[in-house]
């Protein structure tokens, strides 16, 4: 149903190690989903 919006929220988990969660917001229109936020993909280390 357009203007319908929901969450895309894959994540992975390592027992004892760490864990992480890519969420998108997307939106339903009347030509496919859109996504509504801009934030990159690319993966990046943080130590």
């Amino acid at each position: 149903m357009p203007g319908m919006c929901f969450s895309i929220e894959p994540g992975i988990y390592l027992p004892g190690r760490f864990g992480v969660r890519i969420e998108d917001i997307v939106m339903c229109t009347e030509a496919g989903g859109r996504r509504l936020n801009g934030t990159p993909h690319e993966m990046r280390i943080v130590a």
